[in-house]
């Protein structure tokens, strides 16, 4: 018989709500701080200035302000362990976005400075009638809003660590934003390469199971790879390359299956 078919990791959706709201506003103070200088910066995106990277952050909560305002859907197209990997086949789309908003509305501080006041305000309204069973219009077509909120904990974490990078800012990570992030990219990984035979630690929020091979039952796994959590999401979103990470003594990987550089990284 086939071993029994894991769950999918539940989400508080109240904590889920206040972490994405709490991320979008530390950015937001953070970026009430750009001079025109910082705005021309490079970013590690790539082609993408600090200015494409601070309007994109705008983008991953406009999305859930244009999904709710939307008819619902009439099915769910996509499920929450799905989206880290579906997210390659629109790079191109999200680009293009992000270059037109930019050119459209960020011509400077000021301007930035309305754009995030206007979404953030907008982007509460939003939830604040919005029931988190409820299906949304995405790009990716109709999915639960609860489950796109989770996705936004990515895209807000990750986009702030870009940002820190590119500025030397100290922009925050909202632990329960964090904590959501790490378990998504985790159980992404998870379902990418299945299996038993290595044991991933991202403590203090995230434990899976990945990779085939002999299957761990009891005592110490043979193979183990542990990290923190803004290692495991640099390198699960390719800002980071796994040898890199070893050789800085960030990660430590121990067995012979313990390296998961061909399975990295897991967002596209």
């Amino acid at each position: 018989m086939p071993p029994a078919k894991k769950r999918p990791r539940a989400y508080d959706p109240a904590k889920t709500r206040a972490a994405v709201l709490a991320q979008f506003d530390h950015v937001h103070r953070a970026v009430l701080t750009l001079t025109p200088e910082q705005l021309a910066l490079p970013t590690r995106l790539g082609a993408w200035t600090v200015r494409e990277l601070a309007a994109h952050v705008t983008m991953a909560v406009r999305s859930v302000i244009r999904g709710v305002a939307a008819p619902e859907p009439a099915t769910r197209d996509l499920t929450l362990l799905e989206w880290p990997l579906a997210t390659r086949k629109y790079a191109g789309d999200v680009d293009h976005d992000t270059r037109e908003i930019a050119e459209a509305e960020v011509t400077g501080p000021a301007s930035l400075a309305a754009l995030y006041e206007e979404t953030g305000r907008r982007f509460a309204d939003a939830l604040a009638g919005a029931s988190d069973e409820r299906l949304i219009a995405t790009r990716f077509g109709g999915v639960r809003l609860g489950d796109f909120l989770v996705t936004r904990t990515v895209e807000l974490i990750v986009h702030t660590d870009d940002l820190n990078a590119a500025t030397g800012l100290a922009v925050p990570y909202e632990r329960g934003a964090l904590a959501a992030c790490t378990r998504l990219l985790a159980d992404a990984l998870a379902v990418k390469a299945p299996g038993g035979s290595v044991e991933v630690r991202v403590p203090p929020h995230a434990v899976v199971q990945c990779v085939e091979g002999p299957r761990h039952t009891r005592g110490t796994p043979p193979n183990v790879v542990e990290t923190d959590p803004l290692t495991w999401i640099r390198l699960a979103t390719g800002r980071t390359a796994w040898a890199e990470a070893l050789s800085a003594a960030h990660v430590h990987a121990s067995g012979e299956r313990a390296d998961l550089s061909p399975h990295l990284p897991v967002l596209g």
